[in-house]
């Protein structure tokens, strides 16, 4: 099945992810079940999320299910086989030098792909995934090779590639469309309401190479879910409680700005953010973030499931998704991961200098590095 317009994805649900309430495995399961019950086609993992575990669980959801009745997109990218976890910073890229040479990557690709089909019970993905790559990633010729020889060995029909996890890779994203369109199917990028940028910057690079996105944090960290209000408490180590000061109150007034959109169509907030990324040309599926939020008054991850899979098929005028983009205007609010002109000192897995293949990008597509993508205010303004 072809990737559809709605997608769920391991991540939710906060079992592999710091975010919520973590569910026990038995309602992981039963939650995935729940969204295929309720019409959601596309299911998205990746191999690292509990070294396997995500797959696997998956792969138990969707048991018995004909496999012709979903789509589904596996992520590789970090190596949790041979490389050592650096605490927070997770898993080293499988392109990692001290891991392995160019020569190796084709054999490293296709051991990841197996054993992650092998854990979600299928022989092939719909779609496979480039996740989280490093700078190697984006731009090597024998990364690029080892995953095409994925779909010539039938282990997937389609390729894309997945940056994070932070947001970011804006000219990395451009120069690997450029590189590889012929290779290419699908990107995922951040995209929502509320942050229109920098997403936005590559979507003239993905209409040109006919590369289709899915977007992901369309919910914006909760908001448009409606249960994340001023005075949230996050637990410990949820991501969410890294964010800048004041993103809740300053996230949630500037949704009041534009709910009279939402209300217009009769949408829910969630419907209404899904409806507005899926507005723009290259935008073809959306895989928001559903969350068991903790504390009382929130909502059932069940309801949010509900809530996704009742998307209506209508799409919002140009005036509106202008009108949305001004109120939700976040330009210059963070420093961005990936090719960035504030980087300094030695490459890191996940942000880098400008390099002069970069900079040609940047003057092919109009883009002022500095102008652009710099991080312009510490707060969300």
């Amino acid at each position: 099945m072809d990737i559809t317009r709605t997608a769920y994805g391991t991540w939710n649900g906060g079992r592999f992810m710091h975010f919520g309430e973590p569910l026990e495995e038995g309602r992981f399961v039963e939650v995935l079940q729940y969204a295929y019950q309720k019409g959601i086609r596309t299911f998205m993992t990746s191999d690292v999320y509990g070294n396997g575990a995500a797959d696997t669980l998956l792969g138990k959801a969707l048991k018995g299910i004909p496999r012709d009745s979903y789509a589904l997109v596996g992520m590789i990218g970090h190596d949790f086989y041979k490389g050592e976890r650096a605490g927070s910073k997770g898993y080293p890229r499988f392109t990692d030098p001290a891991l392995r040479g160019t020569a190796e990557y084709a054999d490293y690709i296709r051991m990841a792909t197996e054993k992650s089909l092998e854990r979600c019970g299928v022989t092939q993905f719909d779609c496979l995934m480039l996740h989280n790559p490093d700078f190697t990633g984006f731009r090597s010729d024998a990364v690029w090779k080892g995953m095409d020889r994925m779909k010539d060995q039938k282990l997937t029909r389609e390729l894309g590639i997945a940056p994070g996890p932070a947001n970011g890779f804006t000219l990395d994203l451009i120069l690997n469309f450029e590189r590889f369109a012929g290779l290419l199917d699908w990107s995922m990028i951040i995209l929502n309401p509320l942050e229109p940028w920098p997403g936005r910057i590559c979507l003239e690079s993905a209409v040109k190479h006919e590369i289709k996105l899915l977007t992901r944090v369309v919910d914006h960290g909760g908001l448009f879910h409606g249960d994340v209000k001023e005075g949230h408490e996050f637990a410990k180590f949820d991501h969410r409680s890294y964010r800048p000061a004041g993103w809740v109150e300053v996230g949630n007034s500037k949704i009041d700005r534009m709910r009279h959109v939402a209300d217009r169509h009769g949408l829910s907030l969630l419907q209404f953010a899904c409806l507005w990324n899926l507005a723009h040309a290259p935008v073809e599926s959306v895989i928001p973030t559903l969350i068991q939020e903790i504390g009382t008054g929130t909502k059932s991850i069940e309801a949010k499931v509900d809530d996704l899979a009742a998307l209506p098929n209508l799409k919002l005028s140009p005036e509106e998704v202008e009108e949305v983009a001004e109120i939700g205007e976040n330009k210059g609010c963070m420093a961005l991961k990936g090719g960035n002109p504030d980087h300094e000192g030695e490459a890191l897995p996940d942000r880098w200098l400008l390099n002069a293949e970069l900079l040609d990008v940047a003057k092919r597509w109009g883009v002022d590095p500095q102008k652009d993508l710099g991080y312009t205010h510490g707060a969300v303004a």
